[in-house]
């Protein structure tokens, strides 16, 4: 907001109500300016625009998208591509999206050598199935296969205990 102060000879109630229009005034005048500066962060323009840099970035919004992530993948296109040919920036480009951790595994089989293996939990294959395949499509490696294994973290607890055992050991020499 503007701090307006004029003359002190127009001093009176006519001398508030041209300030308070002109602050008015010039408030409008910063938000004209202002706006389309906010524009350019795709997550908060408005979606007409957001369409237009998905459009530019190659991005396309696949059925049922939230509009968040779309707004998130357009948002991140651009550093995603830079981080596509890696292992880790494959690894960034899961976190960046919201899937959060993946393990990658490479050449495993002699025989079949462009099969890349991805490790997910069950959870984050079954909410991010979609957004997964398009990761794959949009970033993947070309001439790649690329094979889902799910992991399922579980908790074991084995007793530590001790048996009072005893051992002995003999050296024998020539």
């Amino acid at each position: 907001m503007i701090k307006i102060k004029l003359p002190f000879w127009l001093d009176g109630p006519e001398l508030e109500k041209i300030r308070t229009a002109a602050v008015s005034w010039w408030d409008k005048v910063e938000n004209w300016i202002s706006f389309p500066l906010q524009q350019t962060d795709p997550l908060t323009a408005v979606l007409p625009l957001v369409n237009m840099l998905a459009y530019q970035r190659d991005v396309i919004r696949f059925k049922d998208e939230p509009e968040d992530l779309y707004r998130k993948r357009v948002k991140f296109a651009l550093i995603n591509n830079q981080d596509a040919g890696s292992k880790a920036g494959f690894i960034a480009i899961f976190e960046r999206l919201g899937i959060g951790y993946v393990e990658i595994e490479e050449r495993f089989d002699p025989v079949d050598w462009d099969v890349i293996r991805l490790s997910l939990s069950d959870s984050q294959v079954g909410q991010n199935l979609d957004l997964i395949n398009e990761i794959i499509i949009a970033y993947g490696r070309t001439c790649r296969r690329y094979e889902l294994l799910i992991i399922n973290p579980i908790t074991a607890y084995t007793p530590v205990f001790s048996n009072n055992n005893t051992y002995s050991y003999d050296i024998a020499s020539l």
